[in-house]
């Protein structure tokens, strides 16, 4: 695979694309090759068409037409997958198209298989015709992962049961005995339930895991919302009473102003001193929606972390008492962010959270494993980073991403004591 970045082409490895991949995007494609193991079935009978004349030099016009159209059949097979798939999961796809195509290339394909009789026949009967018959019965069941997937149970099983009665008379016209040919397409529709249920069951995970995966980001949303909620419904509380306040006293105030009487003065004094504790008042709600206490946030962050099957590891130390209070909020404001990034932009298994003493400076450091094989977030910040640095670098800390493993994320937070 081939990657663009910084004006310089990189190949990336298959392995690493794989990296690159969430767990979202990973289980989708497990499951999606899963769906088209079905028709991948049908590859090997290609080759047995290949090779159904081996003792002559040139196979038969009739095998080479079979072999054109089995494999015609089993790409389009595949693409029938992956468009009913997407159709499935209510992406914009053409999936009816490919279905009617692959439907009707693959009752082609059974035809040619019979009638070109690929393998010869054996003493003492038409032992070739039952394999052939045979070969051209799983040739059949590969085509019905894509109905499975791409359309309603209700119309998938009536389909092809369509397909197998149309492939019928193909057996009969090639000298199959109708007792083997009936045999054969009965064991067809008693299998078709399975192909059936196993390609529908792939297809309704994969849109499971997108569910969840879209449950996680609207969780990650709501709780954003509720913070905002919070802040909001505070503010309210501490403003309304004064701001109304206010107005009463300014009204009273211009009241009497208007009738040249002294208390105007006395009245305006009093909105001000108001509005001087209202001002100190909106501080200190800032500053506690702004306040972040070290300790209490790392045990909060070990908790939301385990609760998300996050193997959390905490050292603070034994300095972290001592140290002074802003740049324990600071450090707790640090622990907060990098904690939501982890849930919100990796797939972390493990993460560290660690706490020393160097130099005059209390440097945090977080790390985490699960970081898809991405441009370096060190280049430009990953999200929420500039926020972090505007805050250290209130209190003359600064925030940087140091090179570490591959599929790893690390940020030293660092601020003087």
């Amino acid at each position: 695979m081939i990657e663009q970045g910084d004006g310089q082409m990189e190949i990336r490895s298959p392995m690493r694309a794989w990296r690159g991949f969430g767990k979202p995007k990973r289980s989708e494609l497990y499951l999606r090759w899963s769906i088209y193991l079905m028709p991948l079935v049908m590859l090997p009978i290609a080759f047995l068409i290949t090779n159904s004349r081996a003792d002559q030099p040139h196979p038969p016009a009739a095998t080479r037409v079979a072999l054109v159209v089995t494999l015609a059949a089993v790409l389009l097979d595949l693409r029938a997958c992956g468009t009913s798939l997407d159709h499935y999961l209510n992406r914009p796809t053409d999936h009816r198209r490919w279905l009617l195509a692959s439907g009707a290339f693959t009752v082609a394909g059974c035809w040619a298989v019979l009638l070109a009789h690929p393998v010869p026949d054996a003493p003492g009967g038409p032992a070739g015709q039952p394999f052939t018959a045979a070969i051209a019965t799983i040739l059949l069941s590969g085509g019905f992962g894509p109905l499975a997937v791409g359309l309603p149970l209700r119309w998938a099983f009536p389909v092809a049961l369509g397909q197998i009665l149309l492939v019928a008379p193909a057996m009969l016209l090639a000298g199959v005995t109708p007792g083997f040919a009936v045999g054969l397409l009965v064991g067809d529709a008693v299998g078709m339930p399975f192909v059936v249920a196993s390609c529908r069951s792939f297809a309704w995970l994969t849109s499971v895991v997108w569910e969840l995966d879209a449950a996680r980001e609207t969780q990650s949303r709501l709780a954003v919302a509720e913070e905002r909620l919070r802040f909001s419904r505070d503010l309210h509380d501490v403003m309304g009473r004064n701001l109304t306040t206010i107005a009463l006293k300014s009204e009273l105030a211009v009241q009497f102003a208007r009738r040249g009487r002294p208390e105007a003065a006395d009245q305006m004094a009093e909105v001000q001193r108001i509005a001087q504790e209202s001002q100190r008042e909106v501080r200190d709600v800032v500053r506690g929606y702004r306040t972040a206490d070290l300790h209490a946030e790392a045990i909060g962050a070990s908790a939301v972390l385990r609760s998300a099957d996050i193997a959390c590891e905490i050292d603070l130390g034994e300095d972290a008492d001592r140290l002074p209070t802003a740049v324990q909020s600071v450090l707790g404001w640090v622990i907060r962010e990098g904690t939501t990034n982890v849930l919100r932009h990796s797939e972390a298994a493990h993460c560290l959270i660690r706490l020393r003493l160097e130099e005059g400076r209390a440097v945090l450091e977080l790390e985490n494993d699960g970081v898809p094989g991405l441009p370096r977030p060190s280049r430009g910040g990953g999200a929420g980073l500039p926020g972090l640095r505007e805050r250290l670098a209130a209190h003359d800390g600064e925030l940087t991403v140091p090179p570490a493993r591959e599929g790893t994320f690390r940020v030293l937070a660092s601020v003087p004591i």
